[in-house]
């Protein structure tokens, strides 16, 4: 229990002396992705799909990363937000997903989630569909960027899955046409969160994290390496990268609310 507190306090000294908001809401996520749920077609194209079904204490947990970040009355409140882990298998792309659901339902406005995660995409498969006609794919074609998104269960929430895969697909997030597409989406869609690959083995979070109003780190409880956390988090500063939040995944012990609340 401490190694994860210190591991939380380390990340955070190492982002104090940005002017950033950390916002601690660990979330209790599965071990492997949920079970594949089947949507619905509405006759238009979209697909409505299953929910992620949380349960009472992820929902709030999720609900004070969501209000800390997003719904904040601060002047500075942030619309388009990375969300990115530490390694591989810290349940980031979960934990995005569940805070885009638990946003949709609390706003009016349109929210947008984006699998920038061409390692290892896994968003569709969270909300049971289909993977096709995404980021990438209007990355090399014409079209508003609302019509490679997929409307979800919720009104107000869309998914623009990953795409097509191609030997060329990293090189795109890093491309006039990614910044392009990222402000197409800030201008279409109240509020934005793209997921990315692992920040210990990739560069592409960094990249989109330029292009949003910040980066929320993931990690995993008694699994995150505290050497590989400061690391990333130095880089991050040095890169000039807001940290917004910092979630402790996977946990199985609570967490008080004095670390919730400590800025």
């Amino acid at each position: 229990m401490s190694k994860n507190f210190e591991l939380l306090q380390q990340v955070e000294l190492h982002n104090g002396t940005a002017p950033v908001l950390t916002q601690r809401a660990p979330a209790q996520t599965q071990t492997g992705p949920p079970p594949a749920r089947v949507g619905v077609g509405n006759g238009n194209g979209h697909v409505h799909a299953a929910g992620l079904n949380l349960d009472g204490v992820t929902h709030e947990e999720i609900l004070r990363l969501v209000q800390g970040i997003f719904l904040t009355t601060s002047s500075t409140r942030s619309r388009v937000v990375t969300f990115a882990a530490i390694d591989s298998g810290n349940g980031c792309s979960h934990v995005c997903a569940q805070a885009a659901e638990v946003l949709a339902s609390s706003v009016a406005g349109s929210v947008c989630l984006v699998d920038a995660n061409l390692r290892t995409p896994s968003l569709p498969e969270f909300f049971g569909v289909s993977n096709h006609h995404g980021l990438t794919d209007s990355l090399r074609n014409r079209g508003a960027i609302r019509e490679f998104a997929k409307k979800l269960h919720l009104q107000n929430l869309w998914l623009l899955s990953c795409g097509s895969l191609a030997t060329d697909s990293s090189a795109l997030l890093n491309s006039e046409l990614m910044s392009a597409r990222i402000a197409e989406l800030r201008s279409v869609f109240d509020y934005v969160l793209i997921d990315v690959p692992p920040l210990n083995s990739y560069s592409d979070g960094l990249v989109l994290a330029h292009l949003s109003d910040g980066l929320v780190m993931v990690l995993e409880a008694n699994a995150t390496r505290r050497e590989a956390a400061l690391r990333v988090s130095e880089n991050l500063r040095a890169k000039q990268v807001r940290v917004l939040g910092a979630v402790l995944n996977k946990r199985t012990f609570p967490i008080p609310d004095s670390l919730y609340h400590r800025v």
